[in-house]
């Protein structure tokens, strides 16, 4: 018991035991920050990744605001069944534009980083409003209120601006046409629709995410998951060997 009896020796000197303390921790440090230095040559860089257009973005604060997060992780990690069960294994690049970034473990409910077009903006809706219509055995709560309740929009600019001080590239006519963009992305016979295509990209759906007279909640919210792994195509070009 060599070992143990140094320990203990250690311990009735107390000089001693910091230093023993600050080395151990010294050792900790080092192996999660070293890696940092080489971080530009270690994380992909994705060429094609857009950012979350307004409505997108209104959908992702609603989902913060519920703690969907508590119960749907958005991270695939690279294990054979997961990759087979949800997609190609999530990348640091995907979430480059995300404050906070949404990864994570907890799976009361499946992993939802690949969600994006799996299902309709209608399936959505009816599993919004009442989970069991669609997963009988869902033990996931209903939010039928986000179908009734108006969108806010007018302090979507500011926010965007927020996202710009951490380095989201928004630019000066995305900011300014924030509010117009979120109505006009949901409303695709509208002047303005043309807009959001052009601010953020032919890839962006414009269309009637529900129907809904009046833009609500439930349009951001639907709009934000149906986006979900689809911001960029470089997980999809990414050949390596999963674990087993």
């Amino acid at each position: 018991m060599p070992l143990f009896k140094a320990h203990y020796n250690l311990e009735k000197h107390s000089v001693g035991l910091v230093i023993g303390i600050i080395l151990a921790g010294s050792v900790g440090g080092l192996v999660e920050i070293a890696p940092l230095f080489t971080i530009d040559q270690t994380v992909e860089t994705a060429k094609d990744m857009r950012v979350y257009t307004p409505l997108e973005l209104a959908g992702r604060n609603i989902y913060l605001r519920e703690g969907c997060y508590a119960c749907h992780s958005q991270m695939i990690r690279t294990l054979r069944d997961e990759v087979e069960r949800y997609g190609p294994y999530s990348l640091a690049a995907e979430s480059q534009y995300d404050h906070p970034m949404l990864w994570g473990s907890k799976r009361t409910g499946p992993d939802i980083a690949r969600l994006g077009g799996k299902y309709s903006d209608d399936w959505h809706v009816a599993h919004l409003n009442n989970p069991r219509d669609v997963v009988p055995s869902s033990i996931m709560p209903a939010y039928p209120w986000l179908s009734e309740t108006p969108l806010k929009v007018d302090d979507l600019g500011a926010h965007l601006a927020t996202l710009r001080e951490v380095g989201v590239p928004y630019t000066d006519e995305m900011i300014e046409n924030a509010p117009r963009d979120a109505l006009a992305q949901a409303r695709p016979d509208s002047d303005q629709a043309a807009g959001v295509t052009e601010r953020y990209g032919e890839a962006t759906t414009v269309r009637r995410f529900t129907t809904n007279t009046q833009l609500t909640e439930m349009d951001a919210l639907v709009a934000y998951l149906q986006v979900l792994g689809t911001l960029t195509h470089l997980p999809y070009e990414t050949e390596t060997p999963v674990t087993e």
